[in-house]
C-alpha cells in the first residue's frame, strides 16, 4: 500500500456491535491513499474479532491500548498514525463515500487550517421516532451537528466539530502536546469538551477551523441513550468539563460562578414556567443540571491549590 496521506483513526471501547459498520464505511471510502487504525481501548467484548475478520485489508491495523480514557486511545493512535493528517472517526457512527476526499481537498486548500469537521446526522434504533421530550437542542447531545449546507469559519469554540467526525494535523497535534488525558470520557466517566479545548489552541496560534457539511457522517443513536436521565448525566459531565477546562486554561473565577449560579436558577424558572411544553421544560432541566455540575466542580476546583487540578473520577460526583 502507497504510503498514507490520510490515518484514520478510529478509538473503540467495548462497542463491537456498532464497530464493523464503521469500519467498513471507511473501507468504501472514494478517496486513496489511506489507513486505518482501529485502537482498541480495554475492551472486553468481541471488538478484536470484530476487527480480526477485516484485516484481509491492507490499509487496516489493530492496536490494543489497555489505559481507559478516550484521549489516550486518541494519543495512541496518533503516535502510531503514518499519514500527516489525522481523521477520528467515532466507533459507533459511519462516514459517507466522500468524507475522506471532502476533507483532504479542504487541508490541502489551505496550510493554515488546522481542524476541521462535518455535519453529523442520526441513524434511530429500528422502528424508533424521537421522543416527545426530546428538543432539537438535546439533539446535539447524540451528536447532531449541523451549521448549514455552506463551508464556515469557526471563530467560536464552542461551534467546533464533533469528535465524532473529526480530522486534526498530525504537525499541529504534536505541538500542542496531544489531547490532554484529562479531557475526554473515561469508561462511563462523561467528561468532554476536548476537542473545544483544541479548537481554543487552534485559535489562538492563528491557525483555522473548519465546518464541511460535504464530510458527512451518520452517527448511531444507542437505545440506552433515548433515557431522560443519561441527558441529565450528560449534562452534568458537560458543566464538570468546562469547569476543568477553565481552571486548565486558568480561566476559572469566583466571578463565572456566581454567573453560572444565577443560570443555574434561570434554568429552573423557566423549566418550571414552560412545563406544558415536555420539550422546552426538559430541555431547560437540562441546562439546569450541568449548570450545577459546574458551580460544585467549579468550587472544588477553586478550592485547590494549583489550577489544572485533576479531573473528577465517576466516585466523585455521583
Amino acid at each position: 500500500m502507497p504510503e498514507p496521506l490520510i490515518s484514520v483513526i478510529i478509538c473503540t471501547h467495548n462497542r463491537a456491535a456498532y464497530l464493523g459498520a464503521a469500519i467498513d464505511s471507511l473501507l468504501a471510502q472514494d478517496f486513496e491513499p489511506f489507513e486505518i487504525l482501529v485502537i482498541d481501548n480495554a475492551s472486553t467484548d468481541a471488538t478484536r474479532q470484530v476487527v480480526e475478520q477485516r484485516l484481509g485489508h491492507a490499509r487496516l491495523r489493530y492496536l490494543y491500548e489497555p489505559v481507559l480514557g478516550l484521549s489516550v486511545a486518541r494519543n495512541r493512535g496518533a503516535v502510531a498514525a503514518q499519514g500527516r493528517l489525522l481523521a477520528y472517526l467515532d466507533d459507533d457512527a459511519e462516514a459517507s463515500v466522500g468524507w475522506l476526499s471532502a476533507l483532504n481537498q479542504a487541508f490541502a486548500a489551505d496550510a493554515e487550517v488546522a481542524i476541521a469537521g462535518g455535519k453529523v446526522t442520526l441513524l434511530w434504533p429500528p422502528n424508533t421516532l424521537p421522543p416527545r421530550w426530546l428538543s432539537p437542542a438535546l439533539a446535539g447531545n447524540l451528536g447532531a451537528y449541523d451549521l448549514g449546507e455552506l463551508p464556515q469559519l469557526i471563530t467560536q469554540p464552542g461551534l467546533t466539530p464533533r469528535g465524532l467526525n473529526y480530522a486534526i494535523r498530525q504537525a499541529f497535534l504534536q505541538q500542542i502536546g496531544g489531547f490532554d488525558p484529562q479531557l475526554g470520557r473515561v469508561g462511563k466517566n462523561l467528561l468532554s469538551n476536548e476537542e473545544l479545548h483544541m479548537t481554543q489552541q487552534a485559535l489562538k496560534r492563528g491557525f483555522k477551523v473548519l465546518y464541511l457539511p460535504e464530510a458527512l457522517v451518520a452517527h448511531q443513536v444507542a437505545p440506552e441513550r433515548l433515557n431522560p436521565r443519561w441527558f441529565l448525566r450528560r449534562s452534568w459531565w458537560q458543566g464538570i468539563s468546562e469547569a476543568y477546562r477553565e481552571s486548565l486554561d486558568g480561566a476559572l473565577t469566583l466571578g463565572k460562578v456566581r454567573s453560572r449560579s444565577v443560570c443555574l436558577l434561570r434554568g429552573l424558572y423557566k423549566a418550571a414556567r414552560y412545563w406544558r411544553d415536555l420539550a422546552q421544560c426538559f430541555d431547560n432541566l437540562v441546562y439546569a443540571y450541568g449548570q450545577l455540575g459546574y458551580v460544585l466542580s467549579s468550587l472544588r476546583l477553586l478550592s485547590t491549590s494549583s489550577p489544572g487540578a485533576a479531573a473528577p473520577s465517576e466516585s466523585s460526583v455521583s
